[in-house]
């Protein structure tokens, strides 16, 4: 299939050819939930964490003998039970992370390129630079209506990144970055000649075969 390509000045540059392949096959939403919930598990940081009987602070004295009193035998004031005590089988530090085959990543960043494609919300422009400022950029995307936009090229300018990066609901990537929850998240994917490019060579069969398909 083709697509038009256009410029940031709102101007018209072409128009490329997309492989069916890897934008127009049918989206998958359960593999795009099965990705989007494998990278939200690996960015979870795993720090949290509580003290167990025997790491708070207190006496390791028996609180009152064990006969006589009338009251439940007690051994330690660390125990559970009591206001001081430790918790019983609570969070510890630990990775959330978990292995996911490379075909199913690779299957669900080509469901969310195809359901970009199929929703009218792919965009290809010839390049994404020459924008120094950010209230240059900014009035660009505002006369173009992008509002919610992931710009993907395949080597990001440092230049045009940082006039992006004050500008809310715009981020751009890489096109080894690009990842199926930035892609969903955004109502836009805006992709360059050569972010289009590299993304097909990415994701290509012959290519998914030799190398691992990134978060």
């Amino acid at each position: 299939m083709k697509i038009d390509i256009t410029t940031l000045d709102n101007g018209a540059a072409g128009s490329v050819e997309l492989a069916d392949e890897i934008f127009g096959t049918a989206p998958r939403a359960d593999i795009m939930a099965r990705v989007i919930h494998w990278q939200q598990a690996r960015r979870r940081a795993g720090t949290h964490k509580t003290k167990g009987l025997s790491e708070v602070s207190g006496t390791t004295k028996k609180p009152y003998r064990q006969k006589g009193t009338g009251n439940a035998r007690q051994g330690s004031l660390r125990a559970p039970q009591f206001r001081t005590g430790g918790v019983v089988h609570g969070p510890v530090v630990r990775g959330h992370g978990y292995d996911l085959p490379k075909k199913v990543r690779r299957l669900g960043l080509i469901s969310a390129l195809s359901q970009k494609q199929a929703d009218g919300k792919l965009i290809v422009i010839d390049s994404a630079g020459g924008v120094e400022k950010t209230k240059e950029l900014n009035a660009k995307l505002r006369v173009l209506g992008w509002t919610s936009v992931l710009i993907v090229d395949a080597t990001v300018d440092p230049v045009f990144l940082r006039a992006s990066r004050n500008i809310i609901g715009c981020d751009v990537l890489p096109t080894v970055g690009a990842n199926v929850y930035d892609i969903l998240r955004h109502e836009l994917l805006v992709v360059t000649s050569a972010g289009l490019e590299g993304l097909t060579t990415r994701l290509s069969a012959k290519s998914a075969d030799k190398s691992e398909i990134a978060a």
